[in-house]
């Protein structure tokens, strides 16, 4: 199944609403932006990162101007961190590069990649992700976005990045 149908019928299993935009292949943030004019909401990056010993696995989200500070995120999270492989997201999240996004987290059955959000989203009244795939966009309620994060089952938290 093509990795934005799977987000479609994972949403409708679980009652999620949104609204999809589409557009042409984006790869980054500031590719995207062309196209983000008249979408609503927060505008967020997703970066996978793993621990120093490979072990662990991270799933970054935050509003898509702002940085990561690793070092303070190693410090938040007691962990040192790097950006994790392509052949890590592809194995873990079943994504490539241009199209990560929590979405990824459907594909990550045993529930192993921990998700780390912005405190800014805890704010945000609506949130836009790729739907693993980097043609679309799609807005969802902060609501809705919650909802899908207690279902899809891996373990998340607010930090402030």
């Amino acid at each position: 199944m093509e990795e934005d149908k799977k987000v479609y019928a994972y949403l409708e299993k679980i009652n999620v609403t949104y609204i999809k935009h589409v557009h042409p292949p984006v790869f980054t943030v500031e590719e995207a932006n062309e196209h983000w004019e008249n979408i609503t909401g927060m505008h967020c990056k997703n970066l996978f990162l793993r621990d120093k010993k490979g072990r662990r696995h991270y799933l970054i989200v935050l509003e898509s101007s702002k940085q990561v500070d690793i070092k303070k995120m190693n410090k938040q999270l007691n962990e040192r961190l790097s950006f994790a492989s392509q052949e890590r997201l592809l194995k873990h999240l079943g994504l490539t590069p241009g199209s990560v996004s929590p979405f990824g987290l459907i594909n990550n059955l045993d529930n192993e990649v921990r998700l780390i959000l912005d405190q800014d989203i805890k704010n945000a009244d609506e949130v836009n992700f790729h739907p693993n795939v980097n043609t679309a966009t799609l807005t969802l309620s902060n609501v809705n976005f919650m909802h899908y994060l207690n279902v899809v089952g891996n373990e998340w938290q607010f930090v402030n990045i």
